[in-house]
């Protein structure tokens, strides 16, 4: 794993412009060296942090708070026996997420069999840099520590809606599970055998390309979930702990307005199906590549269709 020199110079810049409880030192310049040349350097921080359990369950962690880092730090509470990763690689993993300076846990991802979601490594990328930086140079097996600064998190502001301030770091422990097979490329768009939804059911029609257009009927909003699939794939099953693409469209059955849609960003999205919140498809029983469902909920209502299964 390489960092550039002027990547990481850049990031110890803008600690200074950015105003961070913590100056550019002497120490923190080399700390961006290191990282330049290979994998991402420990620290007393870092090690400071005590973390048992045993790789792939959730682990007991204990550090005085507040912790803070200039640049990301990286300590190996457990060594894998596996490959080591790559930059580009598809991981599988399991994580717990603390407020390093309050030492609340933020959340974790709940250590079962459909628990685990992925993390493309990237340890070029503009934003949430330090995850990659932490998962970086391990070995699948491992469970490895990683003290994550404002500017290799969030940002500068934090994320108040998550649990975590201005200025405040980010603990990150990460089990390595495996590294997943590149993916099929996806459809071109949805195939496969149309139903019509039970009555009650929104309206829905496609364009050209796939899109579709989702027409709330009239009448009383629903009370509770209801599931419909309105397209029949012939695809492999998926199952628990999968990782699929979707095309997905989201619509707010109160407004009729949409909220949030991958067609209108023009690609689709990438997540494991046991790291979805309640009444977004878990993919159970007939679920198939190249399935559209259409999600009744007092909500909204959700279009998904399933590209292909990671």
């Amino acid at each position: 794993m390489k960092r550039s020199l002027s990547v990481a110079l850049s990031l110890s810049s803008l600690l200074v412009i950015a105003g961070c409880a913590a100056d550019t030192t002497e120490e923190s310049v080399e700390q961006a060296l290191a990282v330049a040349e290979g994998c991402t350097p420990s620290g007393a921080e870092v090690e400071a942090v005590s973390v048992s359990g045993e790789f792939g369950a959730a682990p007991e962690v204990t550090f005085e708070a507040p912790l803070s880092a200039v640049l990301t730090q990286r300590f190996v509470v457990i060594e894998g026996e596996g490959v080591e990763v790559q930059d580009g690689d598809i991981l599988s993993i399991d994580y717990s997420l603390y407020n390093a300076a309050t030492g609340d846990l933020i959340e974790e991802s709940g250590y079962t069999e459909v628990s685990p979601t992925v993390l493309t490594l990237d340890t070029e990328a503009p934003n949430f840099v330090g995850v990659s930086l932490t998962a970086a140079c391990s070995t699948v097996g491992s469970r490895v520590v990683g003290l994550i600064p404002p500017l290799e998190a969030f940002g500068a502001d934090g994320a108040p809606e998550f649990g975590l301030g201005a200025g405040e770091s980010l603990l990150f422990i990460v089990d390595v599970i495996e590294i997943k097979a590149p993916p099929e490329p996806p459809l071109e768009r949805i195939e496969g055998e149309p139903a019509d939804p039970p009555a009650g059911f929104p309206e829905v029609t496609y364009d050209a390309d796939g899109a579709p257009t989702v027409t709330i009927p009239e009448g009383d909003v629903p009370t509770e979930f209801a599931l419909s699939t309105v397209i029949e794939g012939a695809g492999a099953e998926v199952g628990g702990g999968d990782v699929v693409v979707v095309h997905y469209h989201g619509v707010n059955w109160n407004t009729g307005e949409v909220f949030d849609s991958s067609w209108e960003r023009g690609a689709p999205a990438s997540f494991p199906t046991g790291g979805v919140i309640a009444g977004i498809p878990r993919w159970p029983g007939r679920s198939n590549c190249g399935l559209a469902r259409d999600h009744r909920h007092p909500t909204g209502v959700g279009l998904w269709t399933l590209w292909r299964n990671a």
